[in-house]
């Protein structure tokens, strides 16, 4: 029996509601199995966009890469516009955004690791985790992702970038809001990480559930890769929230 899937996919941008629209291939006939989406060729581009972006993130790790952190960053947002207009262009996007992302994290990555020693590889191994963990309650049944849930999920997560947005907007009339500060160590500063971390983790599941209606409507072949696009930027923003309260723990020692 087919799964329901309601109109709100996820709280992530890549991966909107109305994703599949024009995307979706007509049960008129006998489809042709490797011209359409299924979930482990989704699997086998996330993990190679994961490797390049590994790759990439370790070629900024170093003291001097500043430029490349910030030309990463800007890029990855553009490439990322693209890529969620041009659907199509995605088996090319998708691998550029994935390195472009890398040289932002590995910037960033290091900047916290000069800060305090070991939290890179627990921010990593905590995200690999966090990933591994909720896939695995997904597909066993553990966590459903029902109604409720997502249109939870999602109402969190549109308050959490509002958040951001007015935190970034007050930057630059001198204010701002202390408790996103990563050296703020108070328990309601800590206590918003933690909340944030959370949201962006069952961010994951919505994304599982999506990729899931792709394959199951036999979405284009290059969907695999749009795909694995949604579930990059949920797990960057999660690596970078996980960053953020590890340092947030770290500056109470």
């Amino acid at each position: 029996m087919r799964r329901s899937h309601i109109s709100f996919r996820s709280g992530n941008p890549a991966l909107s509601k109305k994703t599949f629209e024009n995307n979706e291939r007509v049960n008129t006939g006998p489809l042709i199995k490797d011209n359409v989406m299924t979930i482990k060729g989704t699997v086998d581009k996330t993990a190679l966009s994961l490797l390049l972006m590994l790759l990439a993130g370790y070629f900024t790790f170093n003291e001097g890469s500043s430029i490349l952190m910030v030309a990463g960053g800007v890029g990855g947002f553009i490439v990322a516009i693209i890529t969620i207009l041009k659907k199509q262009w995605s088996p090319i996007t998708v691998p550029l955004y994935a390195m472009l992302e890398g040289l932002m994290l590995g910037g960033i990555s290091f900047m916290y690791g000069q800060l305090f020693e070991g939290i890179v590889f627990n921010a990593i191994m905590l995200t690999v985790s966090i990933l591994l963990c909720l896939l695995f309650a997904y597909r066993s049944g553990i966590i459903k992702a029902t109604e409720n849930f997502k249109l939870g999920v999602f109402a969190a997560t549109a308050g959490i970038f509002l958040v951001y947005i007015a935190s970034f907007v007050a930057s630059f009339f001198g204010a701002g809001f202390s408790f996103l500060d990563p050296t703020n160590s108070s328990l309601f500063s800590i206590g918003i990480s933690l909340f944030v971390v959370v949201i962006a983790s069952l961010n994951l599941v919505l994304d599982f559930d999506f990729i899931e209606e792709g394959a199951e409507k036999g979405a284009p072949k290059y969907m695999e890769w749009y795909g694995a696009f949604g579930l990059l930027v949920t797990l960057v923003w999660l690596y970078l929230e996980i960053l953020r309260l590890l340092a947030k723990l770290n500056s109470r020692k």
